[in-house]
């Protein structure tokens, strides 16, 4: 057996896989199996202010009907369920206690006030840390991404001082220059990173002329642009890297590391081929490791990082270097299309 052990936001793992935050994630009985597939720890599914916000219309439009019943009974509102934010905090209590492995927290907020409000209620349930998904919607013309990122940074740095639990990002992709945010996020003192969220986009109905929900699963090889960061981070930030969309296999979790990743999330990839692939990703790991003559996944995480590869002078792959290259082999590239055929 290897040693497939790492640390992430200063929690040790018996192995880099982590269920991330889904649907997938937020019954017992799956993180359950989970955790015998051989997850190493589930980030528990995330807990959204709007869908809070919506739980409490929703409660106030039941308690109005029952104003012209008996004073007393409007005390009790019959057949009004509890508030979001309760349930919310009962079953990732409840998720905690009965899982072995370590369980965190997801959370995406909109207002300041409820971040904090909210990351404090999580950090009471005993969780062994949390997660941020922070994504902003331009929505203004005149809020320039200086004035976004400057807000989320103090954001993120008073929660970070609130709370005494290890506290980690999920970040989106779509920053002008995610290095310099992910360097600001790394001073703020944040225990880890995620590289990258998906997020729901919108989609039409030409037909009915409506739009629709779209359920957006990563595909397979989505994790190249988590794989450049992570290869550009590795050495220069003191914050764990986690790896997320498009991990399916293996060979992904194996490329990742050596670009200099901790860990990775699975999301999609469970949901196409169930919890196995958990343990299936495991075994591809291993194999791999017993091949190449690896004891442990800190023998070769980060080999091929950015921060390697410059050290040694060798080609800067992670940054525009690589183009150059592209067109100076061209001419051999293109011989070896032409020699299979294409």
């Amino acid at each position: 057996m290897k040693n497939l052990e790492t640390s992430y936001m200063g929690i040790q793992l018996k192995n880099p896989v982590i269920l991330g935050a889904s649907e997938l994630s937020s019954e017992i009985d799956s993180l359950k199996k989970a955790e015998q597939a051989g997850a190493a720890a589930i980030v528990y599914k995330t807990l959204f202010e709007e869908q809070i916000q919506l739980e409490d219309l929703q409660f106030d439009e039941l308690k109005d009907e029952y104003n012209d019943i008996h004073a007393e009974m409007t005390s009790l509102y019959p057949d009004i369920d509890r508030s979001e934010i309760e349930y919310y905090l009962v079953k990732i209590r409840n998720a905690k206690e009965n899982l072995s492995v370590p369980v965190i927290a997801s959370l995406n907020a909109v207002n300041e006030s409820s971040w904090f409000r909210y990351a404090r209620l999580i950090e009471e349930t005993g969780v062994d840390g949390i997660e941020l998904n922070l994504y902003q919607t331009p929505t203004q013309f005149d809020l320039d991404a200086a004035e976004i990122e400057r807000r989320q940074i103090a954001m993120v740095t008073e929660i970070k001082k609130q709370l005494s639990i290890p506290v980690s990002v999920k970040l989106s992709s779509d920053y002008t220059n995610i290095l310099h945010f992910a360097k600001r996020l790394d001073e703020a003192g944040v225990d880890g990173m995620v590289l990258f969220n998906s997020f729901f986009q919108p989609d039409i109905d030409i037909e009915k002329e409506s739009h629709r929900r779209a359920f957006n699963l990563s595909k397979k090889g989505d994790y190249k642009q988590s794989l450049r960061i992570a290869g550009m981070l590795y050495g220069r930030v003191n914050a764990a890297v986690c790896a997320s969309r498009g991990v399916f296999n293996g060979d992904d979790v194996i490329k990742l590391i050596l670009s200099g990743a901790t860990c990775v999330q699975v999301v999609s990839a469970v949901y196409r081929h169930g919890m196995k692939q958990i343990t299936e990703i495991i075994r591809e790991v291993e194999e791999w490791m017993e091949r190449k003559g690896y004891d442990s996944i800190e023998q070769f995480r980060g080999k091929l990082s950015d921060s390697i590869l410059n050290k040694n002078d060798n080609l800067l792959i992670y940054k525009r270097a690589q183009y150059v290259d592209l067109i100076l082999h061209s001419d051999t590239i293109y011989g070896n299309m032409q020699h299979r055929g294409f």
